[in-house]
């Protein structure tokens, strides 16, 4: 990442369209209609001694569809744009992106770069859960094109799929509201409320996977502290700062100290309304204290999720030719695919106690003394 600005890098956007991204890519099947007001990106690689990688030098041409909410979100999206920029640097592929505005969308992008014969993709990476639907089909269409998904299973010899144990991850968060949301705390710019033990989950579209990330959360807090309420609420998108502003302006409202957010951009609006209350909030997929900087001053912790190793290491797999099709991988505590990281500005006010009762959580789930929930019904 270090190494982006000095990088060739085309944007095309506004209205682009499926036609556009055949036209850009040079791709000869798949396809029509309207792409959207979607983007598509096409890198070419600078390498460490500082030689350009075009694609057809590249030791491997990547396909990458985005989920919606694209890039910036501080979240998701930019830690699989990490991985592939990470590949860039130290392998030497190329690669071209489009970043989706809607789910109906995904079919097209995947199928474009499937279809694509100048170059010939050799991996089409596919980000996000919500593809899962249209990759079943895309793949079966195109049996010959290696694809991957990040954040789901789908079956098929030529689909590599990463999964996480975001449940795992969410029980350190929740061990640490749970925690913090008793004691008479302040920091930065938030504070516990002293008549308050209650605390917060907003999800961005409510299913199974964003269902694990609630789920390992309540129970970290009960863990905790068994008297502690908790709030949840769902705002229907990932891409909804707004919304996200609301749902946890009402959590705050109702008393909750600290509301953890597993919604993509929309967890902006959750920093935002900590701030405006005086509260706290905890980031989900990257260091959000570094990756949103202006709320750092309320960010507790953020619940990383390694979704750049598992691009990069996908990536790797195809350059070396040991592509994982049929397999699915499952990235866990153990060995670092979640994390509970401290923020940046406000982690060395957060009380050692409580940070040796997350680490004793953390140890007793890779021991197996802990038994996290995926189910929010079973937390």
């Amino acid at each position: 990442m270090s190494n982006f600005d000095r990088r060739d890098f085309v944007k095309v956007t506004g209205g682009l369209g499926v036609a556009g991204l055949t036209g850009l890519a040079g791709c000869s099947g798949g396809p029509s209609g309207d792409g959207g007001g979607s983007e598509t990106t096409t890198t070419s690689g600078e390498t460490s001694d500082g030689e350009t990688t075009t694609e057809a030098e590249a030791a491997a041409n990547i396909g990458l569809v985005y989920g919606t909410g694209g890039t910036g979100d501080g979240s998701f999206n930019d830690q699989a744009k990490q991985g592939i920029e990470q590949a860039v640097e130290e392998l030497d592929i190329a690669y071209q992106s489009a970043e989706p505005d809607e789910v109906s969308q995904f079919s097209n992008y995947q199928q474009q770069f499937a279809s694509s014969t100048d170059p010939n993709y050799d991996l089409v990476s596919c980000i996000g859960y919500l593809q899962a639907d249209a990759l079943s089909e895309s793949a079966s269409q195109y049996p010959d094109q290696q694809f991957q998904i990040v954040d789901s299973t789908v079956e098929g010899d030529n689909v590599a799929s990463y999964v996480f144990q975001e449940h795992e991850g969410s029980f350190l968060t929740g061990v640490l509201a749970g925690h913090l949301t008793t004691m008479s705390f302040e920091a930065g710019a938030g504070a516990t409320q002293s008549d308050s033990t209650n605390v917060g989950f907003v999800g961005g579209v409510e299913g199974d996977l964003i269902g694990k990330f609630e789920a390992g959360y309540k129970a970290g807090v009960k863990y905790a502290n068994d008297d502690v309420d908790i709030q949840t609420s769902y705002v229907g998108s990932f891409n909804d700062p707004s919304g996200g502003q609301e749902a946890a302006l009402a959590m705050y409202n109702s008393g909750a100290d600290i509301v953890y957010h597993a919604s993509g951009n929309t967890g902006t609006g959750v920093f935002q309304a900590a701030q405006q209350k005086g509260r706290f909030a905890i980031g989900v997929d990257r260091d959000q204290s570094l990756t949103k900087p202006s709320y750092a001053d309320v960010i507790l912790a953020s619940m990383v999720k390694r979704v750049d190793t598992a691009v990069y290491n996908c990536v790797k797999n195809v350059v070396n030719e040991n592509f994982n099709g049929g397999s699915t991988t499952t990235l866990g505590l153990q060995d670092g695919g979640v994390a509970c990281v401290y923020g940046d500005e406000l982690g060395g006010d957060i009380p050692e106690d409580v940070k040796t009762a997350v680490a004793d959580a953390r140890q007793s789930i890779i021991d197996g003394d802990i038994d996290v929930p995926t189910d929010p019904n079973d937390a």
